[in-house]
Order: structure tokens, then C-alpha cells, then sequence
């Protein structure tokens, strides 16, 4: 199995020893920690504005118009890189370089999703750009908006596979972390 981004089906498994003892059957009990839960409902909301926008090209997709499509997507899609983008700046500044000291032993796992973020962000710029293209072209008139629009669910649909994979991978090495060292991560 690869592990780049793109060509995983997976967490590699040297990176899920800590699955073993905290396994995500678990993760929805009391006894999770505040961060922990904290951190899946962060995740839960970009799993939700993946799934709303993929609602909203469906919609256009089976004949809605691109007016609708630009009123409900275009907000959605801003906040949805913006939050996501800060996200993973917090996680790359602040609690990677903590976990990487509480457990050594995780730092190439850790290694490999702060990987994925550049990935990620290069798909977010992506994104960002094909929004852009679709807004302007609508609102300029623009018959191109339809292409416009076409190009930015492609690139879309794209991003939300890769944002999928490193959101359920993170979660494996991430969760199990925080709840073996739950002291370290106090809020």
C-alpha cells in the first residue's frame, strides 16, 4: 500500500498500533476526551460541507440552474476552505509538534499527515481557483459559466476523495493519540 495521499486505500498499518488498544468502535463512549471529541466533531462538520456540496452539484447535475447552484455552493465551498485551512494550520503549528514529543514512536505517522496537508493544500488551491473561475464567469455572463461550473464539481469531487482519506486516517493515529496521553492535550 502506498503512502501517498492519493494512491492509499488506508492508514499504512505501521502507523495503526495505537488503533489496536483505541479502537474507533470505542470513540463515540463518555469516556472520550473532550479534545477527542472535539477534534471529530471539527472533522464531522468538513465531512458535512463535503456532503452539502455534493448534494448541491447533484442538484444542478439532474437540471437545477447555475444561479441556485453559485447561491448555495459558493458560501458553502468559502467556508469549507477557510475552515479547513485553519484546521490544518493548528494541527501542523501546535498539536503535531506535541504529539510528535509525547510519543516518538507515532512521529512518522505524524510525518505522513503533515505530508498530506501540503497535498491537501495544493487540492485546496485547486478548488479555491475553479470556484473563482465559475463565480466570475457567472457574474460576468459569461457562457462559459456551465464549463465553469462543470470544472469546478470535477475538481471538487476530487478533493472530497482525498480530504476523505486523510480525515479517516488522521482520526486513526490522532484519537488513540490524544486518549493514551490525554494529559498533554488538556485544554
Amino acid at each position: 500500500m502506498s503512502d501517498a495521499l492519493e494512491g492509499r486505500a488506508g492508514l499504512p498499518e505501521a502507523h495503526r498500533w495505537l488503533l489496536e488498544t483505541y479502537p474507533r468502535l470505542h470513540w463515540r463512549e463518555a469516556e472520550l476526551g473532550e479534545v477527542a471529541r472535539f477534534w471529530l466533531q471539527m472533522h464531522g462538520s468538513f465531512r458535512h460541507k463535503q456532503t452539502e456540496m455534493a448534494r448541491q452539484v447533484a442538484a444542478w447535475r439532474a437540471g437545477g440552474d447555475l444561479v441556485s447552484l453559485h447561491r448555495g455552493l459558493i458560501p458553502t465551498l468559502q467556508a469549507f476552505l477557510q475552515h479547513l485551512d485553519g484546521h490544518h494550520r493548528v494541527e501542523s503549528g501546535h498539536y503535531f509538534p506535541v504529539m510528535r514529543r509525547v510519543e516518538p514512536r507515532i512521529m512518522a505517522g505524524i510525518d505522513l499527515l503533515d505530508a498530506d496537508h501540503d497535498v491537501l493544500h495544493d487540492h485546496l488551491d485547486m478548488l479555491f481557483k475553479a470556484g473563482l473561475a465559475f463565480h466570475q464567469t457567472l457574474a460576468s455572463g459569461d457562457p462559459d459559466a456551465g464549463d465553469r461550473a462543470a470544472q469546478l464539481a470535477d475538481v471538487l469531487e476530487r478533493v472530497t476523495v482525498a480530504t476523505s482519506r486523510h480525515l479517516e486516517d488522521e482520526e486513526d493515529i490522532v484519537i488513540p493519540l490524544i486518549q493514551r496521553h490525554a494529559d498533554a492535550f488538556a485544554p
